[in-house]
């Protein structure tokens, strides 16, 4: 079994204009943080559109953190990518879905985050027990998620 949070907001869009403004505009809304950071010193978030393509942090720089591959481009219906933070093993990547629904005249944005039982114990998990990471985890895409509609706004 998996673990996984879940987490979703209704937003003042299209599902065309969500999705636009979730992969193309990230860097403006994605908001750092202490706990899920994927780089010590973090970046500006973007992706490279696209099946195959990444989502990647570029830090001031120049130096680009791949957090992981597009596993799925269905727009502007759903997306799926790797997520791996730095003090992630090298070859450990859980993973992010993100939908987006029309609802009426508001399009229903859903992350699931899952995979975090493969992260070892130690920095990625903070020595916390499973369900202590993963109440922190979804505490962090409440944030995430209310930043992105606040982009909407």
């Amino acid at each position: 079994m998996t673990s996984k949070v879940y987490v979703a907001l209704r937003v003042k869009a299209t599902p065309e204009r969500a999705f636009q403004a979730f992969v193309g505009e990230i860097g403006a809304w994605w908001r750092p943080s202490l706990l899920f950071q994927t780089t010590p010193r973090p970046g500006v978030l973007s992706f490279e559109g696209g099946e195959g393509g990444r989502l990647i942090e570029t830090r001031e720089s120049g130096k680009v953190f791949e957090i992981g591959q597009i596993r799925a481009w269905d727009p502007p219906h759903r997306l799926v990518f790797a997520w791996r933070q730095a003090n992630f093993p090298p070859d450990l990547h859980t993973e992010v879905e993100v939908t987006f629904e029309a609802v009426g005249a508001e399009t229903r944005v859903a992350v699931e985050h899952r995979g975090f039982h493969e992260v070892p114990a130690g920095a990625a998990r903070h020595g916390w027990p499973d369900q202590l990471l993963l109440v922190r985890l979804a505490d962090f895409w409440r944030g995430q998620v209310a930043a992105f509609g606040g982009r909407l706004e």
